[in-house]
């Protein structure tokens, strides 16, 4: 499949039951909305579509939703949120951890509250290793390198609950949980993930998609991210609107006009495939 440019969303809307979109890179910034994008998923949700946020945050969905009203984005643009913290959620508890280490910062507290697990500042006889994000957002993941070698040498679950490498922050490109299991796997480890692209997430995507419209077969995904959206997408079988102006935009042309040869070289690169394309969602 040959990835075409697309003027806006609803050039193609008619084509597909409802929509899983992503929401870091696509819907704001980390920091401010992107109107135009949530204008979109407003008017898809009016012409009958149901809008799925699927996304990689490391908290429970009611956490994103409230972040979500903070930064300004509407509740008319989105029927529900599944979130990677969802999936963790699941397997803390059907894993049966009691007691874990927790690698990342306070505000992912609300994972272990809403699993019922309680967790540590260090990995002393936990039954799992959590990890959801850097502690700091400046930093990187060499920063973590000894202490996670050292954390590979106990053999105990290594649960990553955000496998995004990076985001977009304001402007700024930070550091994920994903990028420590990264180097925890270059250690010697093992990580277990269940966001995008990974199987659970989607699964429990599905779930949320038959139960607003039963039946929704032909489902479209939108996403910035080649490694976590796109693949995940590929994986699934999906057809993929790939958001240019997002974590790879330096490498696909400028902010508003993407250089259609860069896309499908940078696709083929990965061996992914996309149905289209547009720098920034738009209706």
């Amino acid at each position: 499949m040959t990835a075409a440019p697309l003027a806006g969303l609803s050039a193609i809307a008619d084509d597909y039951d409802a929509v899983l979109c992503d929401v870091w890179g696509v819907l704001h910034n980390g920091v401010a909305p992107h109107p135009a994008a949530v204008d979109a998923l407003t008017n898809l949700r009016r012409s009958g579509k149901p809008v799925v946020l699927l996304t990689n945050a490391p908290r429970p969905h009611w956490s994103v939703v409230a972040q979500l009203d903070e930064i300004g984005i509407h509740r008319e643009a989105y029927d529900e949120v599944v979130s990677s913290g969802d999936v963790v959620v699941r397997h803390m508890k059907e894993a049966g951890y009691g007691h874990v280490y927790h690698l990342g910062p306070e505000r992912d507290y609300c994972l272990f509250e809403e699993a019922g697990v309680s967790f540590a500042a260090n990995a002393d006889g936990v039954d799992a290793i959590v990890a959801t994000d850097l502690l700091q957002r400046h930093e990187t993941p060499d920063v973590y390198r000894a202490h996670l070698a050292s954390l590979v040498a106990l053999d105990l679950p290594f649960v990553c609950a955000n496998p995004d490498l990076v985001v977009e922050r304001g402007g700024h490109i930070i550091h994920c949980g994903g990028s420590l299991a990264r180097v925890y796997e270059e250690e010697g480890g093992t990580a277990l993930q269940f966001g995008k692209p990974h199987e659970p997430v989607y699964g429990l995507a599905r779930e949320r998609v038959e139960a607003l419209k039963p039946g929704a077969s032909r489902v479209l995904a939108i996403g910035d991210g080649l490694f976590t959206d796109i693949t995940g997408a590929n994986r699934q079988g999906l057809d993929v609107l790939f958001i240019t102006n997002g974590i790879h935009v330096d490498e696909l042309g400028s902010h508003d006009e993407p250089d259609t040869a860069k896309v499908h070289a940078r696709l083929a690169d990965e061996g992914l495939t996309a149905h289209t394309f547009i720098p920034k969602l738009a209706w």
